[in-house]
This record gives C-alpha cells, sequence and structure tokens, in this order.
C-alpha cells in the first residue's frame, strides 16, 4: 500500500498526496468527483464520508425505518447523522453534552438526542436502537451504550481509542447483539458513497483555511474549536505563498 502523502512511491520518492500543487495516481485509486460535489466538500467526504458511510451499509443499517445511533458529534459523528438520515434511517444523537443537542436536531437534522450521562434519559432509550455508530475516540464505557440496542442490535466502532475499552460479554450473549468495527473503505464503496453524497446532497460541515493558517488550525483542533472539519485551500494559497 503506498499512502497518498508521507509514504515511498514504488520508484523510492516521498509522497505528498493532498499537500501538493499536483499529483499522479494509478486510475484504480483515483475518485471521480460529480460536477454537483464542491471539491472543498468532497475532500472530507474521502476520508471521515466513507469512514462512516462504509459500516452503515455492511452492517445493514442503511434501511429506511431503523433506528440508528451515533454517539459524539465531530467530524465523524455529524457526517454519521447526515448519512444515515439520507439513507432513511431514524437518527438518535448520544452526546455528554446537552449543548449539541439544537446542532444535532435542527442543524443535522437528528430526530431525538440523549445526554449519556442522564441516567433517567439512558433508561428511558434501553432497548430501542437497531444500531450505533460509535466515533468516540477517547475511553469510555461500552455497557451503557450495549444497553440501548435492541435483540440482534449492532455496536459499530469508528473511533480510535487510545486505551484498551472494556467489553461486557453477559449483554451481549442475552441479546445476541454485535460489537463490530469499520476503517475506511474500498474503491468501489467510496466512489459509491460520493455518488451518493452528489445525489442526496450530503456534505461535511467545513471551515476552509488558506496553507499558513495551519498552525493557529492545529492550536484550535486541540481545542475542539471547529465544526467540523478544516480543509486547506492548496489550489490558491500554495500558489500565493511560493
Amino acid at each position: 500500500m503506498v499512502l497518498t502523502y508521507g509514504a515511498k512511491n514504488v520508484d523510492g520518492t516521498i509522497t505528498y498526496g493532498g499537500y501538493s500543487g499536483m499529483m499522479v495516481s494509478d486510475e484504480h485509486f483515483v475518485v471521480g468527483i460529480p460536477d454537483s460535489l464542491p471539491l472543498d466538500a468532497a475532500g472530507p467526504l474521502l476520508c471521515a464520508g466513507i469512514t462512516v458511510y462504509s459500516p452503515l451499509r455492511f452492517f445493514e443499517l442503511d434501511k429506511p425505518g431503523l433506528n440508528v445511533g451515533v454517539v459524539v458529534l465531530g467530524g465523524l459523528g455529524h457526517l454519521a447523522v447526515k448519512f444515515a438520515k439520507a439513507l432513511g434511517a431514524k437518527v438518535t444523537v448520544i452526546s455528554t453534552s446537552p449543548n449539541k443537542k439544537k446542532e444535532a436536531i435542527e442543524h443535522l437534522g437528528a430526530d431525538s438526542f440523549i445526554i449519556s450521562r442522564d441516567k433517567e434519559q439512558m433508561q428511558a432509550a434501553m432497548g430501542t436502537l437497531d444500531g450505533i455508530i460509535d466515533a468516540v475516540s477517547a475511553a469510555h464505557p461500552l455497557l451503557p451504550l450495549i444497553a440501548l440496542l435492541k435483540s440482534h442490535g449492532k455496536l459499530v466502532m469508528v473511533g480510535i481509542p487510545e486505551k484498551p475499552l472494556e467489553l461486557p460479554v453477559f449483554p451481549l450473549v442475552m441479546g445476541r447483539r454485535i460489537v463490530g468495527s469499520s476503517y475506511i473503505g474500498g474503491m468501489k464503496e467510496t466512489q459509491e458513497m460520493i455518488d451518493f453524497a452528489a445525489k442526496h446532497d450530503v456534505k461535511p460541515d467545513i471551515e476552509v483555511i488558506p496553507i499558513d493558517y495551519i498552525n493557529t488550525a492545529m492550536e484550535r483542533l486541540v481545542k475542539a474549536d471547529v465544526k467540523y472539519r478544516f480543509v486547506i485551500d492548496i489550489g490558491n494559497t500554495l500558489k500565493e505563498s511560493s
């Protein structure tokens, strides 16, 4: 595998990918972007978009009328909400922050919102979800999320916590529930995702920045001060800086 940037190419050179003015790639690894989909919106879809679209399809959470939960509203989570809604699901956002409710329902189109620290809300929602896309990248308990699943429900991990998580088996066995995972997707599915996004107007929430804003952007990322993806305007600002 040759990564888009920071990897050794087949000729021994280092790839610069999205941080270069132009690049050459094998045609088998090129995705066609429909004219109706702006390039600044397409960029995050090729990473965050396919990361949530692929498990929705693979774990069959793409059927209209299913109840799908999304844990944490961030770069992955907000796209999981948008794709699940476009696929016809009823979406519940699960978050530790009450401040995210208005954003989840009024802006992203979620159907309901659960504060995961509220025991009464979690208790009321037990056994109501067909599947959950868990995009949390920090250590967190899985038992409360498993309890929200119906029998045969699926908890799909797409975040990557640094520390191992504790997996309680008994509630899985009792409900024949599944804990699975997913990581991006293949080329055919990525093209399918891009075409679906263009058709259903699924776009990430982005902030376009010039290349000389990178250090400030990194500082803001540490503070979680972005909704929900930074996109570097390479085409214009790289020329200006050179």
